[in-house]
């Protein structure tokens, strides 16, 4: 039996195990899966002060309002609502203030082709905790209309009603 330890298959998955592992979510955009389509989604890091990590880290961010531009090969968050921290003396500044994403270049050139087809912009779905560093899941959508809300509505009711039938069904059995 050959020895994978250090081997590139035994780190990746030793990488894979701990990455999943290792997060942990904060909040969630439910109103973005609601409201629009997910394309595609990105894993982005946020350029965040000090007591703004540690609100993050609180649970005290709000994501409803949020979404995120490409301005001059940079992509930036804007509205997300980060509650200032209680213990934090020197002025809490801005609590919306528009925070920088970090992404790779071809991403970010990705990204910008992306939006610029009618009708597709960013939205943040998701903020986690992975491997002790503040993460946002960052989707390309575009908008649903009235009536794929109402079918996207009607499928989960069925969803709903099948799965409490069949959790009946084995509760009987």
């Amino acid at each position: 039996m050959p020895n994978l330890y250090g081997s590139a298959i035994f780190l990746r998955v030793v990488c894979c195990l701990s990455s999943t592992k290792n997060t942990k979510l904060i909040v969630k955009n439910r109103r973005a899966w609601h409201d629009f389509f997910v394309e595609e989604s990105y894993e982005a890091g946020i350029e965040l002060k000090g007591n703004e990590v540690k609100s993050i880290r609180l649970g005290n961010v709000n994501l409803k309002e949020s979404y995120a531009q490409v301005r001059d090969g940079e992509v930036f968050v804007l509205g997300m609502h980060i509650s200032p921290y209680q213990q934090y003396f020197f002025g809490a500044g801005d609590p919306v203030r528009p925070k920088r994403l970090l992404l790779n270049k071809r991403e970010i050139r990705k990204i910008a082709q992306a939006v610029q087809r009618r009708g597709y912009t960013l939205i943040p779905l998701s903020l986690y905790l992975k491997n002790g560093l503040i993460k946002l899941e960052l989707g390309v959508c575009i908008g649903k209309r009235l009536h794929d809300k109402r079918e996207s509505m009607l499928r989960r009711d069925a969803e709903r009603t099948i799965d409490r039938a069949i959790k009946e069904h084995n509760k009987q059995g």
